[in-house]
C-alpha cells in the first residue's frame, strides 16, 4: 500500500447523527464530501444537520475552501466512492451487514484507499474478515459524539491492519484538528466507552439504590471532577493529588483508601423496575426542558470550553 494518497475527498457511508456530523466536520475543514445513505430523505436530514451545524464550525474556525456546498449526495454506492481518498463508514453495528459492506468496498476502491468504520461495538478484525483482497486498509476510527465538535477520535486495527493504514489514518485525523488516541490492542468499546460505562454503571447504582438522585448524581460528576476532566485526565490528576511527590506519593497515600472503595462499587441490573426508576429520575431532572433547548445548552458550554483548551493545545 502506498502512503502518498493525499485525502482530500472523503466518501462518508451513512448518514445518520454520526455519519452526518462527520460530514459537517470534512467539510468545515475544507474537503470534499460525497454522501450516500438508502433511508428515506436522508439527503434533506443530512443538508440540514450541516446547516445547523455550520454557525458552531464557523465559531470554531474554517478553513480555506470550507463550504456546504462540497458536499454530494448519492444513492448509489459505486457513484460515492468514484475518486475518493478515505471512506468513512458509519452503517448498522451487524457484523454480517459490515463484513458485506467491506467485501463491496474492496472490490470497488483502489487499494491504497483507507476505509475507516465508526463502529464503537465491533472489532475490525471481524469486520476486515470481509475484505478478502486489502484486509490491510481497513481501520476503526471511533469518534466521540458529536464528531464534528468533540476532538476525540480512537484508532485501532485489526490483525490484519498495515501499520502504515495505522500511521497514516492517524497523520490524517491530526490534520483536521482531531485529537488521536492509538490502542496498542482491541477491546469491545475501545477506550472512551469504556470509562464512561464504568462511570455510568455506578451512576445507576447510586440513583437505582436511592443514594442520591439523577439530578444530583450529574451535578457531582459536572461540578466535581468533571469539571477537572475537562482540563486534564485521571493520570496528570493523579499526579498533582500527589503534591510535591506526584504520582508516586499519590500511590503512596490512596492505593488503600481506592482499593476499599473498589470492593463496594454497585454492579447494578438495568432490569425492567430499575430503567423505570432511572427513567424517572431523569425526567424530574430535565423538568419542561426541550431536548433542541437541552442540545443547545450542550454545544454552547462545549463550544467554550473548546475555545479555551484551544489556547493550551497539549
Amino acid at each position: 500500500m502506498t502512503s502518498i494518497r493525499s485525502i482530500n475527498r472523503i466518501a462518508v457511508i451513512g448518514t445518520g447523527v454520526i455519519g452526518a456530523s462527520w460530514s459537517a466536520l470534512f467539510l468545515a475543514k475544507g474537503l470534499e464530501v460525497v454522501a450516500t445513505d438508502v433511508a428515506p430523505n436522508a439527503e434533506a436530514s443530512l443538508r440540514k444537520f450541516v446547516a445547523n451545524a455550520w454557525p458552531a464550525l464557523t465559531r470554531l474556525g474554517l478553513s480555506p475552501g470550507a463550504a456546504p456546498s462540497n458536499l454530494t449526495f448519492t444513492s448509489t454506492l459505486e457513484q460515492a466512492l468514484t475518486g475518493v481518498d478515505l471512506v468513512q463508514e458509519n452503517g448498522p453495528e451487524r457484523i454480517d451487514f459490515k463484513r458485506k459492506l467491506y467485501g463491496q468496498l474492496d472490490e470497488i476502491l483502489p487499494p491504497d484507499v483507507i476505509i475507516a468504520s465508526s463502529s464503537s461495538g465491533l472489532t475490525m478484525s471481524d469486520i476486515q474478515a470481509g475484505a478478502a483482497s486489502h484486509p490491510e486498509r481497513c481501520v476503526i476510527a471511533h469518534p466521540f459524539n458529536p464528531p464534528h465538535l468533540v476532538p476525540l477520535v480512537e484508532v485501532v486495527g485489526g490483525k490484519q491492519t498495515s501499520d502504515t493504514t495505522i500511521r497514516r489514518t492517524m497523520d490524517f485525523y491530526s490534520s483536521i484538528g482531531k485529537k488521536v488516541v492509538r490502542l496498542n490492542k482491541e477491546v469491545p468499546g475501545h477506550v472512551a466507552n469504556r470509562l464512561q460505562a464504568a462511570i455510568g454503571r455506578e451512576v445507576y447504582h447510586l440513583v437505582a439504590e436511592g443514594v442520591v438522585s439523577a439530578a444530583d448524581a450529574d451535578t457531582a460528576l459536572c461540578w466535581g471532577p468533571g469539571l477537572r476532566w475537562g482540563i486534564m485526565g485521571n493520570m496528570m490528576l493523579n499526579h498533582l493529588a500527589g503534591g510535591t511527590g506526584g504520582i508516586e506519593h499519590f500511590f503512596q497515600q490512596f492505593t488503600g483508601p481506592m482499593s476499599a472503595w473498589w470492593k463496594v462499587l454497585g454492579t447494578p441490573e438495568l432490569t425492567p423496575e430499575v430503567q423505570e426508576k432511572l427513567i424517572a429520575s431523569v425526567h424530574a431532572e430535565v423538568g419542561s426542558r426541550t431536548m433542541e433547548e437541552l442540545e443547545a445548552e450542550r454545544d454552547d458550554i462545549l463550544l467554550g470550553l473548546l475555545e479555551l483548551r484551544s489556547k493550551y493545545p497539549t
